[in-house]
């Protein structure tokens, strides 16, 4: 079984840089793949969240793989109809995957959603527009997040989805640095600006939707398939590997036995067989006309990206 790298947090924590994201993963799908990436794969990152909706088997893998919960790095996150709410979300969370505490709590998007609304993950307006609380300030989640965290429920806190317009409304009113910020990064959307200012300030970048979502371009880029081909690896090792190699932690998500071995495997050799010229290549790949984000929820709100595309029917 390979040995993946760690990579230490900015409260001293050790992350696994390779963990299996769970977005999208049916129920009785996510126990199989949960099991499997810990007992046989090599795993010991498991990334979720409550508004994937799938906790409980989350937790059920997590029982079923054997591996001691002090060996699982466990992470989930909070959910924007709960910013007003934290530790009653979090506890919902640790009783839906049978945990005492998280290894990491994160706020899953910086955007209050109206915890009385019509819909309890997205509450709307009449005219079909989100029901946003627009006069939260996400320091007022922070210092809730730092209230978990001081009571042990968490041995780490960050955020997701922020960029540098929304850190600058927190980070002043911070008494503790996000230790990690979790993103849509892959090689359409290397976020390299905003990559240099987390890591400025201690701020570890986590990678979502690595190989892309579903329909995906990036497993036909060209430059990405060339690499794999010189090196012997398949094109999405190195889309990972990529990743892993500029010291990010990454998540890919499946369900599906042989591709979750084959992504921790391939991720790590990719990793190894990269040279300098071939991450330039990869570096360059988004700027030479291929930038693409392809998670953009509807929030109706300028989260201060660059990239951001106009409205988009897809859903969390």
């Amino acid at each position: 079984m390979a040995d993946q790298p760690k990579i230490t947090l900015n409260n001293g924590v050790e992350i696994p840089a390779l963990g299996l994201g769970t977005w999208q993963s049916k129920p009785e799908e996510v126990v199989h793949a949960v099991e499997y990436a810990l007992k046989e794969a090599g795993y010991r990152h498991i990334d979720c969240a409550w508004a994937y909706g799938n906790e409980k088997e989350v937790g059920e893998g997590i029982r079923r793989s054997g591996v001691p919960r002090g060996e699982i790095f466990v992470t989930s996150k909070l959910w924007s109809t709960r910013h007003h709410d934290v530790e009653g979300s979090l506890d919902e969370s640790l009783a839906n995957l049978g945990l005492d505490y998280l290894d990491l709590y994160l706020v899953h998007w910086p955007v209050h959603l109206n915890p009385n609304g019509n819909h309890p993950n997205f509450p709307t307006l009449p005219d079909g527009s989100r029901d946003i609380v627009k006069d939260w300030p996400i320091s007022k989640t922070w210092e809730q997040m730092e209230a978990v965290l001081k009571k042990g429920k968490v041995r780490s806190i960050g955020v997701s989805n922020c960029s540098e317009k929304i850190l600058e409304q927190l980070l002043p009113h911070a008494s503790v640095v996000p230790a990690v910020n979790q993103l849509e990064i892959h090689l359409y959307n290397p976020q390299h600006e905003l990559i240099e200012y987390l890591k400025a300030r201690g701020i570890v970048p986590q990678a979502y939707s690595p190989l892309g979502s579903t329909g995906s371009p990036l497993l036909q880029d060209e430059t990405a398939t060339a690499i794999a081909h010189k090196h012997g690896l398949q094109t999405s090792d190195v889309l990972l590997g990529y990743l892993v190699a500029k010291g990010y932690v990454v998540l890919p998500k499946s369900v599906t036995p042989a591709r979750i071995a084959s992504n921790f495997t391939g991720a790590l050799a990719a990793a190894k067989a990269f040279t300098k010229e071939d991450i330039e290549k990869l570096d360059g790949v988004a700027a030479s006309g291929k930038q693409k984000r392809l998670i953009t929820p509807p929030w109706g709100v300028d989260l201060g990206f660059r990239n951001w595309p106009g409205q988009n029917p897809l859903q969390l």
